[in-house]
């Protein structure tokens, strides 16, 4: 099938149309592109993707196909969501200056390559074992945009932990997300989670790190993929932090990732024992429904000897739910934050990155908190 001139005219006006709209639901552009899809061809989907790359001014690195389509869709119309939650002064502010390194990285094996930055506080000594946190931006994110919204680097000199951010790259999702959807990402040794932990495992032989203080956390696409690299490497990750993410395996290809996200996910057997893991989500989150939260402690609910509710509220911002689950021992073995009012964004972030809502809880201090309580 040809696509004629009156067509793409069409598409041109439609696609400036959009970009001068305010913020959108991506979730809901994706699943609406999918509906349509099955009605193209290659053909027509190899048009639509030179279309993007002439708005974007890059150049496709392998010939388009429906996952690199509508990841380009996601992140051409919703580039802007989530964004500048925080207050515009804050934003406005000039980020904290920090003694530490924020150095830059390169991972490769088997599955690919991957860059990462690597923060390492001043008060790091190779005489005393730090714990590493391993960080995972979401869909559209780089590692210096998900530090300055997350602010871990700040917390990490103050606690004195290393932390490390993969980045994912435009050649694997032409949005920057992780692959958590498909099958071969939710395999131990394979994959994406292969690179995550080879990345870990070289910055534990480079630096003095406390095997035992190992940790992994993310948000959106990130959390999912958080979940699967605490869920398939239980030796190597003691505790895993979830922002807006998905559960275990939730999904095989795009169509069911997209029913994940509106909380109609597949129940996939976690192996081994339930993971440590502390959840943030918001409940008016309309990109990731807010059952995924429920559904990734769910685990370790079902064998917790017992559960507290405690209500609260950030003073000036949101009301929160948090429950957590103990062992038997009397340790919190899993925490669930659900934010009420709150969206797709993480809780306590600053304004200079993405995807932050300044009105709290803080999910960063939460996390690392912990964290500390599992080693």
């Amino acid at each position: 099938m040809k696509m004629n001139n009156k067509l793409l005219a069409q598409m041109r006006a439609a696609t400036r149309n959009l970009l001068h709209r305010p913020p959108v639901d991506t979730s809901k552009v994706i699943e609406d592109a999918l509906k349509n899809a099955s009605a193209m061809t290659q053909a027509a989907q190899a048009q639509m993707r030179n279309l993007s790359q002439l708005h974007t001014g890059s150049q496709p690195a392998q010939a388009p196909d429906m996952h690199d389509m509508l990841a380009e869709l996601s992140r051409g119309l919703g580039n802007n969501l989530g964004s500048g939650l925080g207050s515009g002064a804050a934003a406005n502010e000039p980020a904290p200056l920090l003694p530490g390194s924020f150095s830059d990285g390169s991972f490769s094996n088997a599955a690919g390559t991957r860059a990462y930055k690597l923060y390492v506080p001043s008060t790091y000594s190779a005489g005393k074992p730090a714990a590493l946190v391993v960080m995972l931006h979401g869909c559209t994110q780089d590692p210096d945009d998900f530090a300055k919204g997350t602010q871990m680097n700040v917390l990490a000199e103050e606690m004195g932990c290393l932390v490390v951010y993969p980045a994912q790259s435009r050649q694997a999702n032409a949005s920057r997300c992780w692959n958590w959807f498909n099958n071969v990402d939710q395999q131990r040794d394979q994959g994406e989670p292969s690179i995550i932990a080879g990345i870990t495992r070289t910055l534990m032989q480079e630096y003095a790190v406390d095997p035992s203080q190992v940790y992994v956390a993310g948000l959106s696409a990130g959390g999912a993929m958080a979940t699967i690299m605490g869920t398939l490497y239980p030796d190597l990750y003691a505790a895993v932090g979830v922002h807006s993410g998905l559960p275990f395996a939730s999904a095989h290809d795009l169509p069911s990732a997209l029913a994940a996200m509106k909380g109609d996910f597949r129940r996939r057997h976690q192996p081994g024992r339930p993971i440590p893991i502390i959840v943030f989500h918001g409940d008016q989150d309309k990109t990731v429904h807010p059952a995924n939260g429920d559904e990734l402690v769910a685990p370790a609910r079902d064998s917790a000897e017992a559960m507290a509710v405690e209500p609260g509220r950030v003073p000036n911002g949101h009301a929160y739910t948090r429950t957590t689950h103990k062992r038997a021992d009397g340790r919190v073995h899993a925490e669930h934050w659900l934010i009420h009012g709150a969206g797709h964004a993480w809780s306590g972030g600053s304004a200079h990155g993405s995807y932050t809502d300044g009105k709290g809880p803080d999910a960063s201090r939460e996390m690392m908190r912990f964290f500390r309580t599992q080693k």
